[in-house]
């Protein structure tokens, strides 16, 4: 089986909506300091991208879990592979997420930092994907709402390929 990549949203989109979602969390945040959680590794770049957007005070960590194996679908169980470097404890946590489709893990992780003494917890997700939803989540920041489809690029991998793409993509399998 082999794949094509069909460009879904181009380098230019992605670096235009990440500068506005940087304004708008540093309006929210005024005053404050954000602890931003990427979440590895498919948010290790717009992690990056919205820190550099953002104009209020940054510490920036990551962890990884893990809730796929080399399938496109969420397994639905998750596991936290890699913890923070630093204490979250009192401070205000915001989850950059690549993508949220079922909800599962982002639902785990703000249960997770609040559990673990967050002074408050908010997500910010590149890719929204509403039609995979299996647990309501509150996304505070979206950066793009999509259909349905497989997507690559820009961090997001097919069984760890395309990540490097500057672009996102959808996967046409043949």
């Amino acid at each position: 089986m082999s794949e094509k990549i069909k460009v879904m949203l181009s380098e230019e989109e992605l670096a235009g909506r990440i500068k506005e979602l940087g304004a708008e969390i540093s309006k929210d945040y005024e005053g404050e300091e954000i602890f931003l959680v990427g979440i590895l590794k498919g948010a290790a770049f717009f992690a990056t991208e919205l820190a550099k957007r953002i104009t209020v005070p940054v510490i920036i960590d990551f962890m990884s879990t893990s809730s796929y194996g080399a399938g496109t679908a969420s397994s639905g169980e998750v596991r936290i592979t890699k913890e923070l470097d630093l204490d979250m404890t009192g401070k205000n946590v915001l989850i950059a997420e690549d993508i949220i489709d079922s909800g599962n893990t982002l639902s785990y992780l703000l249960q997770y930092f609040k559990d673990k003494g967050a002074k408050s917890v908010r997500l910010a997700t590149m890719l929204d994907k509403p039609d995979r939803r299996e647990v309501d989540v509150k996304v505070d920041y979206n950066g793009f709402t999509i259909p349905d489809e497989f997507v690559v690029g820009y961090g997001l991998d097919y069984d760890q390929r395309y990540r490097n793409l500057p672009y996102i993509g959808i996967v046409e399998f043949d």
